[in-house]
């Protein structure tokens, strides 16, 4: 975060802990900033840097705070009517972003220019990079971050967090590829060029079991880079006797190949991975 932000954090900060603050206009109006930011994408969530991802956890407090200080509104888009707190992004084709009918893009989410959205869903807080397809039915959750280049099939569900305001949200990164109807939830990092096959469900818990070794290695949330994916079951005792549970299989690498497109249809051929 810019030391120019700092002012505004602080009152941001200062209106959450004492909300009887947002009767004064000036703390009001730095909640609205905030999220105008976020809407030009000039502001994010969750930012990436030599340590890794980390979670602005004031720009969150700022989201909670707009619902608090947004009035009820009927707002009418063709034949169709919604009544909500927060409008639908407007200003598409000056950004760039092509946006399929009925697709909803929510103010407050910041779609990079060459992002395509069919008709699925990107909530307040999300943020999801050029290039990017959001499948039909997808939903990219309030405060999921998406990189560029990402393909979210057909039903992809990434789940939303905005409390905690620590908590941190779904990260997909660039070049990945989500199967249909997958579902990530959690905070879950699915890392660069990583590919999940149609159906996997990760969750903070899910074992993530790499068996492409003479030893499994266990992760748990987060795809290591260009790993691909199936969903996967594994014995787990009980009380009452031993049962299925689901876990995740990586079984096979995603090639660090220049030309991305290409080695995603390799990996997807030659691992014979559902999409």
């Amino acid at each position: 975060m810019s030391s120019g932000m700092e002012p505004l954090r602080e009152r941001v900060s200062a209106a959450f802990a004492d909300r009887t603050l947002l009767k004064d206009p000036a703390y009001a109006a730095a909640v609205r900033e905030a999220v105008a930011l976020l809407d030009a994408g000039r502001l994010r969530v969750a930012e990436k840097g030599p340590q890794g991802w980390s979670v602005n956890a004031w720009v969150k407090e700022a989201i909670l705070l707009f619902f608090a200080i947004s009035e009820m509104q009927v707002m009418e888009v063709g034949p169709f009517e919604f009544h909500d707190k927060v409008p639908l992004k407007k200003n598409l084709e000056a950004a760039g972003v092509r946006v399929v009918p009925p697709g909803t893009v929510r103010y407050g989410a910041f779609v990079e220019r060459g992002a395509v959205v069919m008709p699925g869903y990107v909530n307040i807080g999300a943020y999801v990079g050029a290039g990017t397809m959001v499948d039909t039915w997808a939903t990219v959750g309030s405060c999921a971050q998406v990189g560029t280049n990402v393909h979210l099939s057909g039903g992809v569900g990434l789940g939303g967090v905005l409390e905690p305001p620590s908590a941190s949200p779904v990260i997909v990164e660039d070049g990945a590829f989500i199967g249909s109807r997958c579902i990530v939830v959690e905070g879950v990092v699915v890392e660069e060029e990583a590919v999940l096959g149609a159906n996997v469900v990760l969750t903070a818990s899910t074992q993530i079991i790499d068996v492409t070794g003479p030893e499994e290695q266990i992760y748990k949330g987060r795809v290591p880079a260009r790993s691909v994916v199936i969903p996967g079951m594994r014995e787990k005792r009980f009380p009452s006797g031993t049962y299925q549970v689901p876990c995740a299989l990586i079984i096979g690498q995603r090639s660090a190949s220049t030309d991305k497109k290409t080695s995603l249809n390799a990996a997807l051929r030659d691992l014979a991975v559902p999409v």
